[in-house]
C-alpha cells in the first residue's frame, strides 16, 4: 500500500492573496485554505466541538495572550495575528499553521499539506 498522499489542485495563488482564506470542496469534503503571509495551510472544515463550520469565519484574527507576572498581576498581549479562525457557532479558536484549540490544547483539528506548484494550490491529504 502506498503512502503517497492525493494531491487535489483547489485553486491558483491569485485565488488566495495573503491574509485571505476560502472553503474549497474536495470529494466529499470540504476544506479551509489558508494563505498566511505567503505559506499555505489548510484545515478541515469542522469544529471538533459540535460539528460546525470551523473555516466559515469572515477572516482570521490574532487572539489575546494572558500572562502571569511574578508579582501576581496580569500582562495581556495580542498575538497569532491573522494566524486564529474563530468558529461561528461557538467561538471556539483555532491556531491554523497547528490546528490546535486555544481554549483546549489538547483538542485539534488535523492540518494539511499546502503546496504552491507553479500558480496551482495543492492540497495534499
Amino acid at each position: 500500500m502506498s503512502s503517497r498522499a492525493e494531491e487535489h489542485v483547489v485553486g491558483t495563488v491569485d485565488d488566495f492573496p495573503p491574509g485571505t482564506h476560502r472553503v474549497v470542496t474536495v470529494g466529499r469534503r470540504e476544506f479551509g485554505v489558508f494563505n498566511i503571509d505567503g505559506v499555505f495551510y489548510a484545515l478541515p472544515n469542522v469544529c471538533p466541538h459540535q460539528a460546525g463550520p470551523l473555516c466559515e469565519a469572515a477572516s482570521t484574527t490574532g487572539t489575546l495572550e494572558i500572562e502571569l507576572n511574578e508579582d501576581g498581576t496580569r500582562s495581556f498581549t495580542w498575538a497569532h495575528e491573522g494566524e486564529i479562525v474563530r468558529c461561528p457557532w461557538h467561538g471556539l479558536e483555532f491556531h491554523v499553521p497547528t490546528g490546535r484549540c486555544l481554549a483546549f490544547p489538547k483538542l485539534s483539528v488535523r492540518s494539511y499539506e499546502v503546496v504552491v506548484d507553479g500558480s496551482r494550490v495543492v492540497l495534499r491529504r
